[in-house]
């Protein structure tokens, strides 16, 4: 529950509404306007090209080598960013910060990025999404992307003073889910209707929970 609610403090109640879609409670750390379904990525690790695998020993022993290992890391994140491109890939879901040359990039190939999103939302989103993360730095960064999900719209929303990223995806199951908006004079007031509100759906659920007989 606490994934499918917001609050607003300053505004009355009758402007709170429920919206289609889940809230992220962050800015875009990019953001490239996109009409029609959307191909969104799920990620949980640093996208910059690392320059030696985990437990292996990368040796410089020259500015000229320090160099020429920035270009090909450079190059090599271009290369990922220009591939989730041509797979029509214009969402990028991270649950780490990525890197500036990550999201240069990701600007210039169009692909919208939201970064450290929690355990939390990275669960809601593959319940709702059926969505493995996806993970580049196999053999070969080149083939084809199969681990994308469809949403139907990713916008900004501003929530009060707080930017927001709203996103609406096609479910994989029954599960269609919805944000409530809670708007009240002050956040005390909004989380006490945000806890009325869990008990109520606690009740309900509870009331129609399947008995087998």
């Amino acid at each position: 529950f606490a994934e499918l609610y917001a609050t607003v403090a300053g505004l009355p109640l009758a402007s709170s509404s429920v919206l289609p879609g889940i809230v992220l409670r962050r800015d875009f750390a990019a953001y490239c306007p996109a009409g029609g379904d959307l191909r969104a990525v799920l990620v949980t690790e640093p996208l910059r090209t690392p320059l030696a695998a985990p437990g292996v020993e990368f040796v410089v022993e020259s500015e000229g080598q320090y160099q020429a290992s920035l270009c090909w890391i450079s190059r090599r994140t271009e290369a990922l960013m220009k591939h989730l491109q041509s797979n029509n890939v214009k969402l990028l879901l991270s649950s780490v910060k990525q890197e500036e040359v990550v999201i240069y990039y990701a600007k210039l190939y169009g692909v919208s990025v939201v970064e450290s999103l929690s355990s939390e939302e990275i669960a809601l989103i593959r319940e709702i999404t059926g969505l493995s993360p996806y993970a580049p730095f196999g053999d070969n960064i080149h083939r084809e992307i199969t681990e994308t999900a469809v949403a139907t719209f990713c916008q900004p929303l501003l929530l009060g003073s707080k930017r927001c990223v709203h996103i609406g995806f096609t479910s994989v199951c029954a599960f269609q889910p919805h944000c409530l908006i809670l708007c009240g004079p002050v956040d005390g007031v909004n989380e006490q209707h945000a806890a009325a509100l869990q008990g109520a759906f606690t009740m309900l659920q509870q009331l129609f929970k399947r008995v087998d007989l």
